[in-house]
């Protein structure tokens, strides 16, 4: 698809420091085509609450009057940041005062990105969503595109911000959205229920950093752990982790060093996994540097709970993990079936335990080969090119 000009908006900013989803897919867009990527208006209860983060740097900034709403970042690819606030209203009762507060806000800030789009003399845009229920509820009715895409990359209800009221709205978003596309299959099936035109498009992940033709000094804090290392980068959140699992599995394995990577809850900040001495928690670390931890990891774990959140989550950290040619073990889900033949998926602790043992003892070029090479056929062109094809379907 070539020469349409596209509108995103959604839940991350884009000075997120982490991995964005809509971030790569507006730039794998912008390679032909002229996007728009929206940051979300800052609440007046975010404003005045918390602490600045980021990615709410650039915002605020723009509401000081210090920098301008929009940014260039290339000739096909603008930010928009918005000079005013908007009411917050998660915490009002769900039903009518909050789809009344909710439409003003939405009504005030799609107002001004139409008013922007046509400044930069955008043409029958096709909006994207985002996975925002809340604030792009009334995308379609004030923006008026040619076409309304609802990404749907995570099931939000389960999650405490959404409880109140994504229940009962995003199925009505489904249903008005021209087309949805969405990261699974378990997905994409809840979405069918509501709207015929709901999609897996499978998805993307950006492995340019994740080459092994790179060559990655071990960091000092890794250097000095003894192997085999059995390590997990990312969110180390109790909602998506089964903490309990990677305690009876480090304890099971006293021999074997187990090195957690990222920021954690308040759970796993007090669990007992921090009273074993195999146990190593080494905090955050720049994007950046995660090759070069990834690297020093005898093997890669992804060890989830199972529940209404992860079931049909994609995993990105999967892809880099395999990408790197590490082995891999993961707790069985209908989306990690489609690494059945490159992980090792487990649904117990007796099946991890006996993985990791196989992960050590199976290790061969062959089997990292393959590994990189299944990784490297999930790029951001082909799930895009995926996406392109049911909007294609949808215009004409």
């Amino acid at each position: 698809m070539e020469g349409r000009d596209f509108i995103i908006t959604g839940l991350q900013s884009w000075d997120i420091p982490i991995g964005s989803n809509a971030i790569d897919i507006a730039r794998e867009i912008s390679a032909n085509n002229r996007v728009l990527y929206v940051n979300s208006a800052i609440d007046i209860m975010t404003l005045y609450r918390n602490k600045p983060t980021p990615e709410t740097k650039s915002r605020l900034e723009v509401l000081k009057k210090q920098r301008e709403p929009l940014r260039k970042i290339s000739d096909t690819l603008w930010v928009l940041d918005f000079p005013f606030w908007i009411w917050s209203v998660n915490e009002l009762p769900d039903g009518f005062l909050f789809d009344f507060i909710n439409k003003i806000n939405n009504r005030k800030t799609f107002n001004y990105i139409k008013k922007t789009a046509g400044e930069l003399q955008f043409r029958d845009p096709v909006h994207f969503n985002d996975n925002d229920i809340y604030r792009s509820f009334y995308g379609k009715e004030f923006l008026k595109p040619a076409l309304s895409v609802y990404y749907r990359r995570d099931n939000l209800s389960p999650m405490g911000y959404w409880k109140k009221h994504a229940e009962r709205l995003e199925p009505l978003l489904i249903q008005k959205s021209d087309v949805v596309v969405c990261n699974s299959p378990q997905l994409a099936d809840f979405a069918r229920t509501y709207n015929p035109r709901s999609y897996d498009v499978g998805q993307g992940v950006d492995l340019s950093a994740y080459n092994t033709a790179l060559e990655f000094k071990t960091p000092e804090n890794v250097e000095r752990i003894p192997a085999p290392r059995i390590g997990y980068i990312g969110d180390i959140n109790s909602l998506r982790l089964d903490a309990d699992l990677i305690f009876e599995l480090a304890k099971s394995k006293p021999d074997y060093s187990f090195i957690m990577i990222g920021n954690e809850d308040n759970l796993f900040a007090s669990h007992a996994l921090h009273s074993l001495k195999n146990v190593h928690f080494l905090g955050s670390i720049p994007k950046k540097m995660v090759p070069a931890y990834m690297s020093s990891l005898n093997v890669c774990l992804n060890p989830q709970l199972v529940n209404e959140i992860t079931i049909g989550n994609y995993p990105r950290k999967v892809d880099e993990y395999l990408a790197m040619g590490k082995p891999v073990i993961a707790t069985k889900t209908g989306t990690m079936e489609l690494f059945r033949e490159h992980a090792y998926l487990c649904s117990s602790l007796a099946e991890y335990q006996d993985a990791v043992e196989r992960a050590l003892m199976e290790e061969s070029p062959e089997g990292r080969r393959e590994r990189i090479l299944f990784a490297q056929s999930h790029t951001w062109e082909n799930n895009v090119a995926n996406i392109y094809k049911y909007i294609r379907e949808f215009l004409t």
